[in-house]
């Protein structure tokens, strides 16, 4: 059974290079195309697994061209696979991402596609309920929002990767144990005026073991009924930054199955998603364990 297990989005990227980006109605030469797999907890749990964890996903794909593609992209990086049920006739989940090489930045246009929810079978329960911590982030939201109840209660914890303000995401965050909030989210779910006071009404609201409020360039800060600590983000030459988030999530969910304290956990999701900017495409560029280590050595950070 798989330390890490998942349920969220899984995405089939294309990811096309730009010099900048164009105009409306104008046409533009990409420097570069590229297919990809994406989605908040499904490329954390690729995160994961290249930094040394035992990883599964639970979910449904589509038997179409892009459902193949993210299968054997799990494979490739050693995500488990038994609990995903195949459909045949549907529509996958995808997205095309301009990455813009002089505002190093990303635009994203996707489609959902048409896959009936998950419904939790007996195998992907016990999945759960075998696991150190399980990963959500507010997507298949019924299934998830059943995970979290099991994993509750069989006392493995519940990290969600909280991006989207979904209907219903207070039934998810109220089941929550290492909530890691956007600083968007943190802010429009509690109306705070500053991340800090919003990191204060989420760990009120639903009394999870932290609250960690990611800020893009800033870094980030996380709260846990004390005093306020900060994180910065690490130096790093970007190339892509699409996916970073969902690898700081990922390897948070790594670090904690490693048992560092969620200060070393906040420093070293960072690093990694520092490290995998530097690279194009979320997945292929996340590094292994000791590299990141060696990293934030160089960088005045011992783990």
């Amino acid at each position: 059974m798989s330390k890490i297990v998942g349920i969220g989005a899984c995405v089939m990227d294309t990811l096309v290079s730009v010099p900048h980006y164009p105009n409306e109605d104008t046409k533009l030469r990409a420097e570069s195309s590229k297919p990809a797999g994406g989605g908040p907890v499904a490329t954390g749990l690729v995160a994961a697994a290249k930094l040394g964890c035992d990883t599964e996903y639970i979910g449904i794909l589509s038997d179409d061209a892009g459902g193949r593609f993210l299968k054997d992209d799990f494979k490739k990086y050693g995500v488990g696979t038994d609990n995903i049920t195949v459909k045949s006739g549907y529509r996958s989940f995808t997205s095309v991402i301009w990455l813009s090489a002089e505002t190093s930045s990303r635009t994203c246009v996707f489609d959902k596609g048409d896959l009936p929810p998950l419904e939790l079978k007996e195998k992907q329960i016990q999945s759960v309920k075998s696991a150190e911590l399980l990963m959500v982030d507010g997507n298949e939201m019924d299934a998830a929002v059943e995970a979290a109840r099991i994993a509750r209660e069989n006392g493995v914890r519940v990290l969600y990767d909280c991006g989207g303000l979904y209907d219903g995401v207070e039934r998810l965050l109220a089941l929550t144990d290492i909530m890691i909030p956007s600083e968007e989210f943190a802010i429009g779910h509690t109306g705070a005026s500053s991340a800090e006071e919003a990191a204060k009404k989420l760990y009120e609201m639903y009394k999870p073991a932290v609250v960690v409020v990611t800020q893009g360039k800033k870094g980030g800060l996380l709260y846990q009924g004390d005093a306020v600590i900060y994180y910065p983000i690490y130096p790093a030459k970007v190339v892509d930054s699409n996916g970073s988030g969902d690898v700081f999530h990922g390897a948070f969910a790594a670090a904690v199955v490693k048992g560092f304290d969620y200060k070393k956990c906040c420093h070293f999701s960072s690093a990694v998603s520092a490290i995998k900017c530097t690279g194009v495409g979320a997945r292929e560029s996340v590094p292994d364990f000791e590299t990141v280590k060696n990293y934030l050595k160089e960088n005045d950070y011992e783990l």
